[in-house]
């Protein structure tokens, strides 16, 4: 997999050593020498990982990255700053300006290779995941929530079996506030199927268990294959911290542990692991929106349509019934005129209540639109659906509806068409018209009934 990667660097002897690395591994390198110029590229070019000095004239590195950050349009490139300078405090400043993270100069190709390839693996997941949410908003099919932000305290579960080592690091990361639990003092990995983990702190200098064999685990269990997993790494055995980030780990950190660089790589991970998850969430919240009535929690038209076409399929190729239940609420509108439409709106969420309560697990109830309301009957004769159809007009009338904060009771009722799937040859469209033509007659014999059209 290749990127295309943007270079920063005042000095052009700098930027063409770093295009020839990047190159040698296949990558796109697009040039920059001044932070204007990066801002400008960045927002024309879309790159998907800048390299970034921190030491350039006029506008350094960390305002380059705090305006980068800043841009709707750029916050989602991932920005690695290179640096000259190697106090712990230049990196976390680097960090704090919303760096990614950071490579110290003369840069290490082994280092360059890790960090752009985990970056890569990133960058995979959340693309497809803003590509989705964009296809959302674009449709109407979600919201933007904008606001969320993935910082706070971490939630880290440290694996290493040196009881020295571990209660060291879980020490240093408890005292800068971060919530630790390590495998020394569980005993198991029970607590990372129970509770939200933001990274696992691996030590591949483990002895009592192969620590790569582990790593894939994760990476391949549903409980933690989102979260980063940071590898701490013995620095004459880079081969093993190479194969870790092939089998999909996130980070590595080289021992003995700098306390500032663990704490921001702890962070970055944290920021990453929960953005990807804010990102899932709002793709899943577009999803369920897509198919879902706001009002009542029913299925909506869109969904109906789909699923019942795939239903009558399965009913003919397994020569199975298939029925359809469509109701409509009797006298609705004045309901509005009398009550107002916050009452009307609480009658319809309620009518969908008791519908859910009385159809089973496998039946679909759907709200077309309206007043109306539809029920897919997978393997259901005419014969059962319209006893299915009886008990929910039965449980609508049985009890008056409590609306407006329980300041009113509304007597509500509904009539009911029922109709079957009648072979191959029928098509969606009859199916419906017959469940409609046999509301249309429930309504004209008085309402409060039900009627069959079925085979």
């Amino acid at each position: 997999m290749s990127a295309r990667i943007l270079v920063v660097d005042d000095i052009e002897a700098n930027r063409r050593l770093l295009q020839a690395k990047l190159e040698a591994q296949y990558h796109s390198v697009i040039l920059a020498s001044s932070g204007p110029q990066a801002l400008e590229i960045a927002r024309s070019q879309d790159p998907e990982i800048i390299l970034l000095d921190v030491m350039m004239p006029g506008m350094d590195g960390y305002e380059v990255c705090r305006r980068l950050k800043a841009d709707p349009v750029t916050a989602h490139i991932p920005v690695v700053m290179v640096t000259a300078l190697s106090d712990a405090e230049d990196r976390v400043r680097g960090l704090d300006a919303g760096a990614e993270d950071f490579l110290t100069k003369p840069v290490d190709d082994f280092l360059l290779n890790s960090r752009v390839n985990t970056l890569m693996r990133y960058n995979a997941v959340t693309s497809e995941l803003r590509k989705r949410e964009a296809s959302g908003l674009k449709t109407g099919a979600m919201e933007n929530g904008g606001g969320e932000e993935p910082e706070g305290p971490a939630r880290v579960f440290l694996i290493d079996d040196n009881p020295r080592t571990s209660a060291r690091i879980a020490t240093l990361l408890r005292d800068n506030g971060h919530k630790v639990m390590t495998l020394l003092e569980s005993g198991n990995m029970g607590d990372l199927a129970q509770e939200r983990t933001d990274v696992l702190l691996l030590s591949l200098l483990s002895k009592s268990f192969d620590p790569l064999k582990l790593c894939a685990h994760f990476k391949t269990n549903d409980v933690t294959r989102a979260v980063s997993i940071l590898l701490i790494c013995d620095p004459l055995e880079r081969a093993k911290a190479v194969k870790g980030l092939e089998i999909g780990a996130s980070d590595m950190i080289m021992a003995p542990v700098d306390t500032q660089e663990l704490l921001a790589r702890v962070r970055t991970q944290t920021r990453r692991t929960r953005y990807v998850e804010i990102l899932r969430e709002r793709v899943d919240r577009g999803l369920e929106l897509s198919v879902i009535d706001q009002l009542t929690g029913l299925y909506n038209r869109r969904y109906m349509t789909s699923q019942l076409q795939q239903y009558m399929h399965r009913a003919v190729m397994g020569a199975k019934p298939l029925s359809v239940m469509m109701l409509d609420i009797d006298h609705f509108k004045p309901i509005n005129d009398t009550h107002g439409h916050q009452a009307g709106d609480e009658v319809l969420q309620e009518l969908a209540d008791r519908l859910r309560h009385n159809i089973r697990p496998m039946d679909v109830a759907c709200r077309p639109g309206g007043e109306e309301f539809l029920v897919i009957l997978p393997e259901t004769s005419g014969e059962l659906a319209y006893a299915a159809a009886e008990r929910v007009r039965k449980a609508i009338a049985a009890d008056a509806f409590s609306v407006l904060s329980d300041t009113q009771r509304i007597s509500v009722t509904v009539s009911a068409g029922v109709s079957s799937l009648q072979g191959a040859e029928d098509t969606m469209a009859e199916l419906l018209a017959r469940a409609d033509s046999a509301l249309y007659q429930a309504k004209a014999a008085g309402r409060n009934r039900v009627q069959t059209l079925a085979a």
